[in-house]
């Protein structure tokens, strides 16, 4: 039988119970396979639509107040990594779709997992909303783990 090691996963954060429930998951495989963790936020520069005088003041703030809760989500998690001795890197991407900034993460730290939460919303909201962890499923070149949510 083939065995699969696991040697950097890469754990996107959005600072909810959710993503801290799969980032513990991936803490203590890491741990457990001797793996690194790189830690990723994405921030959804699509939300922002700056229109006449003043646009790019909006955005540099949009961008600032975007950065500094990708900053506290990070935080949130590295203070679990380090207490559980896992080498980790951390970055904080743009991206006009979050599950693409995920899997451009992914490929630019070159994981061979992605591990991440799921808020387990209804097939209605799916159909409306989309899901990020559906997208990353369908797209990924290297396998996904996803952890339910509990929140």
């Amino acid at each position: 039988p083939r065995r699969i090691v696991f040697k950097h996963i890469l754990v996107p954060v959005d600072g909810s119970k959710t993503a801290l429930h799969a980032a513990d998951t991936a803490i203590e495989l890491a741990a457990k396979v001797n793996a690194n963790i790189t830690v990723v936020h994405v921030i959804h520069v699509y939300p922002y639509v700056g229109l006449g005088e003043g646009a790019v003041e909006g955005l540099d703030q949009y961008l600032s107040a975007a950065t500094a809760s990708a900053n506290n989500a990070i935080a949130a998690v590295r203070a679990r990594i380090e207490a559980a001795g896992v080498a980790f890197e951390s970055r904080i991407a743009e991206s006009n779709t979050v599950w693409r900034g995920i899997l451009d993460a992914a490929e630019h730290a070159e994981t061979d997992l992605i591990v991440m939460g799921t808020h387990g919303r209804g097939m209605i909201d799916r159909l409306l909303l989309g899901s990020v962890t559906q997208r990353v499923l369908s797209h990924a070149s290297v396998p996904v783990m996803v952890v339910r949510g509990t929140d």
